[in-house]
């Protein structure tokens, strides 16, 4: 693999993370003046719109009938239940502590799969899992002044998210991406709008929230754009690390947008959590090296 299409692929990641962060800034800012439930519903209208466009646009729509495909609704599940956990705690705690407790998403992709899809997992990552965890309560703090039970809602989002990401191994891999998306998006928005009345009610949205609502949704779509490109373009063990850049723009923009400033607890645990995280994909790279060396040694055995 060319070194500048692992660039390119870093590159990706990078700006990937860079449009699901500002699509968190903006959601923050509007919390304030909208119910979670109204914005999940208004971003995911447009959301769905725009990529329903696009999966048309590259004729990766299919019939609805799929969504009764158990993974499938498995997926939609954990993504309406992230959703909903991360704008509720989002609303009421700094974002690069929502960002960094998101960063053990990997970690508990890792330990789902190890505990529910079989798959092989050594006592070092095992050990990167539980360390990683650790660095989550840091950041949580439970027990402690400055603890706020919103953050456990963080702590939500990453097992809806691990449920999603396990659900989409399972899935088809016939179903088109796009697809998928699209029909995840269009589940969200349905389950936005039934929680509307229970959480607050509509109220009234003015020109100006709604285009900010229109730029995070555009922010998510380049979010998982440029996600899928950088899949793609390199070799994920040299991509994945350059997910974490995400916490580095919550940092930059918790302080710039909403002049917050990370403290000891989160700057300790974060640090933790990222570690634990590349340590995994080291050794998850270790383990995917050794295995072609492990076939050849085995197809020239006597």
């Amino acid at each position: 693999m060319a070194l500048s299409s692992n660039i390119r692929g870093a590159l990706f990641m990078s700006l990937s993370m860079a449009g699901f962060t500002f699509n968190d800034s903006i959601i923050k800012l509007l919390t304030s003046d909208m119910s979670v439930a109204q914005l999940i519903f208004l971003r995911g209208a447009v959301a769905s719109l725009l990529i329903y466009l696009l999966a048309r646009q590259r004729r990766a729509l299919r019939p609805l009938r799929i969504l009764l495909d158990r993974w499938v609704a498995l997926r939609v599940l954990g993504e309406l239940g992230g959703t909903l956990t991360f704008m509720l705690g989002l609303s009421h705690i700094p974002l690069a502590n929502a960002s960094a407790i998101l960063q053990a998403l990997p970690l508990a992709v890792t330990m789902g799969a190890a505990l529910f899809l079989s798959e092989p997992v050594g006592w070092r990552r095992w050990g990167a899992i539980l360390t990683g965890f650790a660095g989550v309560l840091i950041i949580v703090r439970p027990g402690l002044e400055g603890f706020s039970p919103y953050a456990l809602m963080i702590v939500g989002t990453v097992f809806f998210a691990s449920l999603r990401d396990i659900a989409t191994k399972k899935v088809n891999p016939e179903i088109p991406s796009l697809f998928l998306s699209t029909a995840t998006a269009a589940s969200v928005t349905v389950g936005g709008f039934f929680l509307i009345w229970p959480m607050g009610g509509w109220g009234p949205v003015s020109v100006g929230e709604f285009g900010l609502v229109s730029l995070a949704a555009c922010m998510l779509l380049v979010g998982y754009q440029f996600i899928i490109m950088s899949m793609r373009e390199g070799e994920i063990s040299f991509i994945a690390p350059f997910r974490y850049t995400g916490f580095i723009w919550a940092l930059l923009l918790g302080m710039v947008v909403f002049g917050e400033y990370p403290d000891m607890f989160m700057i300790t645990g974060g640090a933790i959590v990222i570690g634990s995280g590349l340590y995994t994909l080291y050794r998850e790279r270790i383990k995917s090296a050794a295995k072609p060396a492990s076939r050849a040694a085995t197809r020239h055995s006597p």
